[in-house]
């Protein structure tokens, strides 16, 4: 034994201060195709994600945490600290919740949504996010399932949470952020400043367990219908800590006039979004909240700020890359850009260089709502290489991935440059799936997360992403599901069956396209069907890849479309 663990140490397979891991390694994940991470496992403590935050809070007590891009209203660390903690007691008190009850957030990106998240998770509750493009009919639905308690919303997403409340026959305290003090509080509401506000003289809420559920994002998985994802304090404080590595970290702390500046743009209902704020919290750096997207307030934050970071997904990096008023000064403080959501070619990489005129280190990172969100990242020593462009890296600290044949039960690890599914193993990884039991039981392989996405790593251990098992189609980084969309299609009256599927589109990577068998040719009006389903679901989620009338859709014989080959048929067409 010896003999052979001075061999794993030559060989920097293993971080033997973790003895824990060290003997988990010995007995079933020691194998020179299992990749893990080039740095040294980390420590991670066992505490809340408050309680992490709250440590370092107290570092930056002066620095400004969150600002508003539209309207300038901000937060400093010390405010947020202390709303955050009488926002946890007026839980408590003004409304009687309890542990393990759901607070909803149905909310762009305001100042306030760190407030929500850290307050509620304070007062032992559990969050889930939902997304401030959805109908009614998407949010009833997120709400017979997660059954929350309360909704903090804004006035002018009042009328759709109050149909959601309708279509799901629930009631429930509706709390409303405002954008100024002079905005009119709807009936029946309550004012979210009230709340945060209030000193109330009752003794702190004592922290909850470390592997108690707190958050609760909808994830499609691998296939079928949103499922809600049960993420768990250590999983989120062990991806925080794995994204904060020495190795990985790219912040600076502040200092001085000095804190690092950060557009926030990606929304933080999203995992991907919500965990770089916690991640911001934890390192002092000033976040800008952009409630939505457009090119004129993004470049406005560019030209005012010294953005010293930039969090996107590739459609945004095309768009710096593209767009005529985008110009290189903006860009003078610019230490990293970060991409994720979805692979960024090494074109794209280049476009965007050439457009700042200035060399900066570009990352690419990959995750899943059902990993906290990161699995691996782009170590910020590799220099930007033909070799490193396009690559999601190496896997984060505590973490191990492999690459396996998708119908190999046994899972074995393929070797460099073989394609498979990504699948791994790490303390972020979910505790499962929402009242899903058999989802959960199919999403793991032998304790391992399979992640539905297809991929290799090259000679140098570096991970590439090639394709998707799963039949999620990605918009603009966003999870559809061809089953939501099929459910909605299928409740028309002129439609017998339908599939949907994801084709290729050259600004928002994919967009959903339907095959629909209609119950009479004749009398099939599908600009009636595309208005239909642009009615019952996000913008996003929409129909913009058509719909074509077909005489039946492919099944195999258990009647499980064939989506694969719907998607193999199209392609074909276009040639």
């Amino acid at each position: 034994m010896a003999v052979f663990r001075k061999i794993l140490l030559n060989r920097k397979l293993i971080n033997v201060k973790n003895k824990s891991l060290f003997s988990r390694c010995i007995a079933t994940d020691l194998h020179e195709n299992i990749l893990r991470s080039e740095t040294e496992d980390i420590s991670i403590p066992n505490i809340t994600v408050p309680e992490l935050l709250y440590d370092k809070i107290s570092c930056y007590n002066k620095y400004t945490a969150t600002e508003s891009a539209s309207t300038g209203r901000k937060y400093t660390y010390e405010q947020i600290r202390i709303k955050s903690r009488n926002f946890s007691k007026s839980l408590r008190t003004k409304f009687q919740l309890k542990d393990g009850d759901v607070v909803a957030l149905f909310l762009p990106n305001v100042p306030e949504f760190i407030i929500c998240l850290l307050g509620s998770m304070e007062a032992r509750m559990v969050i889930t996010t939902m997304n401030p493009m959805y109908t009614a009919d998407e949010i009833a639905r997120q709400i017979e399932d997660a059954s929350p308690k309360l909704i903090i919303t804004q006035s002018n997403l009042v009328p759709t949470v109050k149909s959601a409340l309708d279509i799901s026959k629930r009631k429930f305290p509706i709390v409303i952020v405002k954008e100024t003090q002079a905005e009119s509080l709807p009936e029946q509401t309550v004012n979210f400043s009230e709340l945060i506000d209030a000193t109330i003289d009752i003794p702190d809420i004592q922290p909850g367990d470390a592997n108690e559920v707190t958050f609760i994002p909808y994830s499609s998985g691998t296939t079928g219908l949103p499922k809600g994802v049960l993420l768990t304090h250590r999983n989120l404080v062990s991806n925080i800590l794995q994204l904060s590595h020495p190795d990985l970290s790219n912040y600076t702390s502040p200092s001085g006039d000095f804190q690092d500046a950060i557009p926030a743009v990606l929304p933080m209902y999203h995992i991907y979004g919500l965990m770089t704020n916690f991640v911001f919290l934890h390192q002092g750096s000033r976040s800008i909240a952009m409630e939505k997207f457009t090119p004129e307030s993004y470049i406005n934050v560019l030209k005012n700020n010294p953005i010293s970071m930039i969090f996107a997904a590739p459609p945004l990096v095309l768009f710096l890359a593209s767009y005529p008023a985008v110009k290189p000064e903006y860009f003078n403080h610019l230490k990293v850009l970060f991409s994720g959501a979805a692979p960024l070619g090494i074109l794209d990489e280049e476009r965007f260089i050439q457009k700042i005129k200035r060399e900066v280190q570009i990352i690419q990172g990959y995750g899943l709502t059902e990993s906290s969100p990161a699995v691996s990242f782009t170590p910020k020593n590799c220099k930007r290489t033909e070799k490193i462009a396009g690559s999601i890296g190496r896997p984060v600290p505590n973490t191990l991935v492999k690459i396996i044949n998708p119908d190999d039960p046994e899972g074995k690890p393929l070797g460099p440059n073989q394609q498979g599914e990504l699948i791994l193993k790490g303390p972020q990884v979910m505790k499962g799936y929402y009242n899903r039991p058999e989802e959960t039981k199919n999403v793991f392989l032998n304790g391992w997360l399979r992640t539905g996405d297809l991929g290799y790593y090259n000679d140098e251990k570096l991970l590439f992403i090639t394709d998707r098992l799963k039949e999620l189609i990605k918009v603009r980084g966003f999870q559809v599901a061809p089953a939501e969309l099929e459910e909605i299609i299928r409740d028309h009256p002129a439609v017998a069956d339908v599939a949907v599927i994801g084709i290729p589109h050259p600004t928002n990577g994919e967009v959903p396209r339907a095959f629909v068998v209609p119950k009479n040719e004749n009398s099939t009006n599908l600009d009636e069907i595309q208005q239909y389903v642009a009615n019952k679901v996000a913008k996003y989620k929409r129909l913009e890849g058509g719909i074509e009338i077909v005489k039946n859709i492919p099944r195999n014989p258990s009647g499980k479309i064939l989506r694969r080959q719907l998607k193999i048929e199209y392609v074909e067409k276009q040639k």
